[in-house]
């Protein structure tokens, strides 16, 4: 072989990459700090949207406290709790789903990803249980919404009574929609931003299959890692905002 033939190999060996590697990276590292680049400043994006969320819910709650204890008493602190343990759960076994991609466990990264959508199935179908509620009492702000069940402690026993013995005043009921409208607003964000992670989840869980993400390529699995767990913080914000600080009048 010739010396000119010999360069043009070496040449050509230099620039061989993985096929998970992009053209415009001239090094896995390089692409590896671009994406998890992008991954933090998408979070960070992330955390001044629900920010706004957050301090707009504490503005109004400091201005209409008692519309807004009153709301929270209407929130069901056994499904919420419940709630919160199947998503801690879920931020282990996504956990366990990395190390699995990291460690080149093909079986148990397809096992890891399947629980973690499970649990992700089942904070929704909870979360639905407690629309539903919220639409059967006619607390979805809107022109149907009611402020019944704090004008006429009565009209709602099973719940109001438990923490009130008399009725919000009119002009103060009223407000008890904006705490309903925060509360769906907050939560209904949450909500699609776990839709939006259980159909990544499925596209992972059949690509794992096929044996992605298990060759020494594991940035996806971990980038969506962190989108997850940051999903699962927010509603550790969400769960004691929403459901505890408010039921003491």
């Amino acid at each position: 072989m010739s010396d000119s033939t010999l360069a043009a190999h070496d040449a050509h060996a230099e620039h061989e990459h993985p096929p998970y590697q992009r053209h415009h990276f001239e090094t896995m590292e390089q692409q590896v700090d671009a994406t998890g680049f992008a991954m933090w400043l998408f979070l960070l994006t992330e955390i001044m949207f629900f920010g706004g969320l957050f301090t707009a819910y504490l503005i109004y709650r400091n201005w209409y406290y008692p519309a807004f204890v009153a709301g929270s008493h209407q929130l069901n602190i056994v499904w919420g709790t419940l709630n919160t343990g199947v998503l801690i759960s879920s931020s282990f076994t996504m956990a366990m789903g990395v190390w699995s991609a990291e460690t080149r466990r093909k079986t148990a990264l397809v096992l890891w990803l399947v629980a973690t959508l499970v649990l992700g199935l089942a904070f929704l179908g909870i979360k639905t249980i407690e629309y539903s509620e919220k639409i059967e009492k006619h607390h979805v702000p809107g022109i149907h919404y009611s402020i019944k069940s704090f004008t006429d402690p009565q009209s709602d026993p099973e719940v109001y009574n438990l923490y009130h013995d008399k009725a919000l005043p009119l002009d103060m009921a009223r407000h008890t929609e904006m705490y309903f409208g925060l509360y769906f607003a907050m939560t209904g964000m949450h909500a699609l931003h776990m839709i939006i992670g259980i159909a990544i989840l499925s596209f992972m869980i059949f690509r794992a299959r096929a044996g992605a993400y298990t060759t020494g390529h594991v940035t996806f699995v971990e980038n969506f890692g962190l989108y997850w767990h940051f999903v699962d913080i927010v509603w550790i914000f969400l769960f004691p905002l929403l459901y505890l600080i408010s039921r003491h009048g």
